[in-house]
């Protein structure tokens, strides 16, 4: 398919990347592009911003979670030949795994997809020295993937003297450049920026950005760009199950109904999990643990995703109902899968930052509190100790970023970290559950997905809902 594309990538993170890559979608989308999106790594808020905000669909690719063939397939899903697609990078262009390898890096997805990078750099203070500093990554860069600079927080009259020197002295185009200004940036917490429902302004930051970026870069360069990526002549294909039914008669096409907590403090889902539990049969129903007083109607399983339970601690605790309605739940046997701050949300009570404690679900007999630190980051590849979820042997991947922990991570699961091989133990596993800090990545393995939906069929079956 021949899929006009760029990837929007800097040589560290606070480069601009995100600002960039949005006002990109925007005058795109303002040009009357049909205009998707995507975040290397594992990331939810960038995409919120793409799609809440600028109102394009936006998701999640990784190499280190799906490898490079299924990478290039979860890309092209969907995807048709009048799209045009931007690829937002993570970190520095080749950071991959623990900062060291390729694989993971916005680099090697860049490779994978043959999509051409510009590469954006943060120029503040910076004058000639800007030059040396490109030409390392061109040097760096054995794939010719480098295709055009743009200098962020440089000014006009700066800009017109340096361009031309790193033409000339590079052979790379220069494709424009922004200027440092308050509005352009965008507030962040510890788990990264600020959800977008969060600034109020946001739209309007967003619509003056937008109109500076066209003004002072060359979207038709980048177009241009974007037209010469390499057309990808083998086909590829998403690998995906062809069994309907289960040993034990479960048809996976039944239709249970998973309900899925979606409000602002559960709102870290992959589009690509989603879309995995509706493709193996499942009916999404969401609901908020914030406003809601039940469970929706007739569901037969669980999801609580990851957010911030935590600054929404007293409302989530005020709402008693949904609290008790989730404990029940999980006491008779529904099938529930929680995540990081879903499953903060299911202990007895978290303690916030102030030391206040908050009267929780009560699912998990334990407690939950900042530590003032990051407890765990990155990578992980877990298995079950006992088989219930996965097949014996088998593992599926994700991630970790949290700055609080619990009296009770679980100890049902091993995660390996991918590079130094530490293991440790974490995860609440059995017939019906898996809860724990670890944000999960379906398409990593599609078997655990699979079973979820057998499970909550099964559920349903029994208890005739």
């Amino acid at each position: 398919m021949k899929l006009r594309r760029i990837m929007i990538a800097a040589p560290k993170s606070g480069s601009g990347k995100t600002i960039v890559t949005c006002a990109l979608l925007k005058a795109l989308k303002n040009k009357g592009e049909q205009v998707v999106s995507y975040k290397c790594g594992p990331d939810y808020i960038d995409p919120m911003f793409h799609e809440k905000v600028i109102g394009i669909p936006s998701k999640n690719l990784d190499t280190f979670f799906t490898g490079e063939e299924r990478t290039k397939a979860l890309f092209y899903k969907g995807r048709v030949e009048e799209e045009f697609a931007v690829l937002e990078g993570v970190m520095g262009l080749f950071d991959g795994l623990s900062g060291i390898r390729e694989e993971g890096s916005s680099y090697h997805l860049a490779k994978v997809t043959k999509t051409p990078v510009v590469l954006v750099v943060d120029a503040k203070g910076m004058g000639r020295s800007v030059i040396p500093l490109i030409a390392g990554f061109l040097a760096y860069d054995k794939e010719g993937l480098i295709k055009g600079v743009l200098l962020n927080r440089m000014s006009k009259s700066c800009y017109e003297i340096i361009k031309p020197l790193i033409e000339e002295e590079l052979t790379i185009k220069v494709l424009g450049y922004l200027s440092e200004r308050k509005e352009f940036q965008m507030e962040s917490r510890h788990l990264g920026l600020v959800k977008p429902d969060e600034l109020e302004d946001i739209k309007e930051r967003l619509t003056i950005l937008s109109e500076e970026f066209a003004k002072t870069v060359s979207v038709e360069g980048i177009l241009e760009l974007a037209k010469e990526a390499e057309e990808n002549a083998e086909e590829v294909r998403e690998e995906e199950s062809t069994e309907k039914e289960d040993a034990g008669g479960i048809s996976l096409n039944a239709g249970p109904v998973i309900a899925v907590a979606r409000d602002e403090a559960f709102c870290f889902y992959y589009e690509d999990n989603l879309r995995m539990l509706k493709e193996n049969g499942a009916k999404i129903k969401y609901f908020s643990p914030l406003h809601d007083s039940c469970l929706p109607r007739g569901c037969q399983g669980i999801l609580l995703g990851g957010g911030y339970p935590e600054l929404y601690a007293k409302e989530l605790s005020g709402n008693s109902s949904m609290r008790h309605a989730i404990k029940q739940a999980f006491h008779c046997g529904m099938p529930l899968v929680a995540e990081c701050g879903g499953f903060m949300y299911l202990h007895s009570r978290i303690i916030d930052k102030e030391g206040v404690s908050h009267d929780m679900a009560g699912a998990v007999d334990g407690t939950c509190f900042y530590a003032g630190r990051l407890v765990r980051f990155g990578y992980v590849e877990i298995k079950e100790r006992e088989s219930s979820f996965l097949p014996r042997g088998e593992k599926i991947r994700g991630h970790e970023f949290h700055y609080y922990d619990s009296t009770d991570n679980g100890e049902d699961c091993l995660a390996v970290k991918p590079v130094t091989g530490r293991e440790y133990a974490c995860i609440m596993s059995g017939e019906n559950c898996w809860l724990g800090f670890p944000h999960l990545y379906y398409p990593s393995n599609p078997l655990f997905v699979r079973e979820f939906v057998r499970k909550a069929a099964e559920y349903g079956k029994a208890n005739e809902i």
